[in-house]
């Protein structure tokens, strides 16, 4: 069904979008979660795809075997915002949507299982999901509110998924070219390997930033890439990463930059300036738990104000 929706008359966002909402069943603002764009724009988009379908009369079937290759990066784009959707809810009860984790897995290993899709960028996807799913278990607490990830307990880690997940990347290496997808995998497997959150090699995540930048440049790349500089230089070089980015109007809505900037600036002892920036996360689109993690950093700032 996703090769059906991704047909290659349709724009690739507008593909990606439309299969999220037919196949997926995620509703528009899930949608626009997942493209940093307002529900409105994600809604229109969505109106002119049907358009475009009626108007052309573009036949949504199974395609041809020598098809599937012109609608598998779309279709990997899917997979990926399906499973980022599971690891990290843009809203609801809880913190992660498990099912939809394993949902994605699945249908990125039949794809990696069929000679027609067997590709390097496919093993490398399937190689990122399975080591971020891997810490799935130990992201929340028993009262499932959020842990970081210093704060987790690596025993907890699915360690036959690591290994699967170290696996399907070796195989990714047979191609020439090098995706995202390769890259985030690699940053996975920086974290996945490391013993303890001291051994964690950040001046090496740092530099796999940087190569993400170069494929697929972004302020959400940037964002986490000044997060990595933080961890390996100090609070003060991520401050600074960050504030270049600070007025992207990609990130209006994204509550993890204020947020980042909390923890950073309290990290850096200055918990007043901290204060405001948890402040400002907290009136941004966020999830239960995360709205309660920014609380109780608020409380860290001011531990004495009444609430």
């Amino acid at each position: 069904m996703m090769f059906m929706c991704c047909h290659p008359s349709l724009p690739p966002a507008a593909r990606v979008a439309l299969t999220l909402k037919t196949v997926g069943g995620f509703s528009v603002d899930e949608i626009a979660a997942a493209f940093l764009a307002e529900s409105d724009a994600i809604a229109q988009r969505l109106v002119r795809a049907k358009r475009q379908i009626r108007e052309q009369a573009i036949a949504i079937e199974i395609p041809a075997e020598d098809e599937l290759g012109g609608r598998l990066d779309s279709v990997l784009d899917v997979l990926y915002l399906l499973f980022n959707e599971g690891y990290s809810a843009h809203g609801g009860p809880n913190l992660t949507r498990a099912e939809l984790c394993g949902e994605a897995i699945r249908l990125a290993e039949i794809l990696a299982g069929n000679p027609a899709t067997d590709q390097p960028a496919v093993h490398a996807l399937l190689a990122l999901m399975l080591l971020q799913a891997s810490r799935l278990p130990a992201r929340v607490d028993v009262a499932g509110d959020i842990l970081l990830l210093a704060e987790q307990d690596r025993g907890a880690w699915d360690q036959k998924l690591i290994g699967r997940g170290l696996r399907h990347l070796d195989r990714a290496a047979s191609g020439r070219t090098i995706t995202a997808y390769h890259v985030e995998a690699a940053i996975a497997a920086a974290h996945a390997v490391a013993v303890n959150d001291a051994a964690t090699d950040w001046g090496y995540i740092v530099q796999l930033y940087d190569d993400l930048l170069a494929i697929k440049p972004s302020p959400v790349v940037e964002l986490n890439r000044a997060i990595a500089l933080a961890m390996a230089d100090g609070p003060a070089s991520g401050i600074a990463a960050i504030e270049r980015i600070e007025q992207d109007p990609a990130l209006a809505r994204y509550y993890l930059l204020p947020a980042a900037l909390g923890r950073l600036w309290l990290e850096a002892g200055d918990p007043e300036r901290a204060a405001r920036y948890f402040e400002e996360a907290l009136i941004r689109p966020c999830s239960a738990p995360e709205r309660r993690f920014l609380e109780r950093q608020l409380t860290k700032c001011r531990p004495h104000a009444p609430r």
